[in-house]
């Protein structure tokens, strides 16, 4: 058996890349010291609208050595999803690309334990946690920090080969590894193409994105009713939002995905914008049965349309 960091390291992203993960960046479990501040500032403004989660576990979501005991590695790993599929009907609501096919929490989580399972039996017992965008974690800075990207003005991870068309998920272990520390520098340069095509004015400031104002936030986290200062400015939009990705030059690099449960489910790409006004429960739970899309349930969804119907009917 390997003794060493260096041969760990290649076992785990050789392994990851079998699985089908775009990349694997590893780095040292420490305390994120320069997104402290950021964070507290972020959440003091309020741009976490009622996502109030975000306020919880505020130490956690830097350290995540409060998360495993032990740790001593953050596994970084992107699994792309681009598609170049569109809803056939121009004038449907839109739902945005990552959540055309499977729910992709249930996928990556798979393909995480599936690692962890390899690195146990080809390294030795290690004692691990797998993180899918579902607890305290911050994916994007330690993606950073791991070298697969730099945040962009979007706040979206952004890759010069590939884009941003991709998922971010994390193994924190309590082995030691080889550490990637050559994170990318920024390349955002003079361009405000997302901050100018955002229909919602949500990218308050390059780099800072008020959640509170954000199509995502407004079509799948916020409960209540969408505020009426939003009509007219969702783009029709009925689930999460890829303005900020489509205008974004880096993304003309992006490569379809290869992961068959992200294909669409047919009727999603060819439903009219009648098919979809007039959607029942039963209809939704057979489209959406493994969907990320029931985060925002059959009443959330209805919500999200009639207020696009409304819009429309006004303008």
């Amino acid at each position: 058996m390997l003794q060493n960091k260096s041969g760990y390291s290649s076992i785990i992203k050789a392994e990851a890349k079998k699985l089908g993960f775009m990349f694997c960046g590893i780095s040292k479990a420490e305390f994120l010291e320069d997104e402290a501040p950021r964070l507290e500032a972020w959440l003091k403004k309020g741009m976490q609208g009622e996502m109030q989660y975000m306020e919880n576990h505020f130490d956690k979501r830097l350290d995540p050595r409060l998360l495993v005991d032990g740790a001593k590695s953050v596994i970084s790993l992107g699994l792309n999803y681009f598609t170049d599929q569109e809803q056939a009907d121009a004038l449907s609501p839109k739902i945005s690309k990552y959540a055309y096919g499977a729910d992709y929490h249930l996928v990556i989580k798979e393909k995480l334990m599936a690692l962890l399972a390899v690195i146990n039996e080809k390294i030795g017992e290690v004692n691990g946690r797998a993180f899918v965008d579902s607890a305290p974690v911050l994916d994007k800075a330690w993606a950073k920090k791991a070298g697969l990207g730099w945040i962009g003005k979007n706040t979206n991870l952004i890759s010069k080969k590939v884009g941003s068309f991709f998922f971010l998920a994390e193994l924190i272990v309590d082995l030691e590894l080889a550490y990637d520390i050559s994170p990318t520098t920024d390349h955002c340069g003079t361009c405000t193409a997302c901050i100018d095509a955002c229909p919602t004015e949500a990218i308050a400031t390059p780099y800072i994105v008020d959640g509170s104002r954000c199509i995502s936030y407004l079509t799948i986290e916020l409960k209540n009713e969408i505020p009426q200062e939003f009509k007219g400015k969702m783009d029709n939009w009925m689930f999460g939002c890829d303005v900020c990705q489509d205008v974004c030059p880096w993304n003309k690099f992006s490569v379809l995905h290869n992961e068959p449960a992200f294909n669409p489910h047919p009727d999603l790409i060819n439903f009219s914008k009648k098919d979809w006004e007039d959607i029942t429960e039963d209809v939704f739970q057979k489209v959406f049965k493994n969907s990320a899309v029931k985060r925002t349930r059959f009443s959330g969804l209805k919500r999200n349309i009639a207020f696009l119907k409304d819009q429309s009917f006004k303008s």
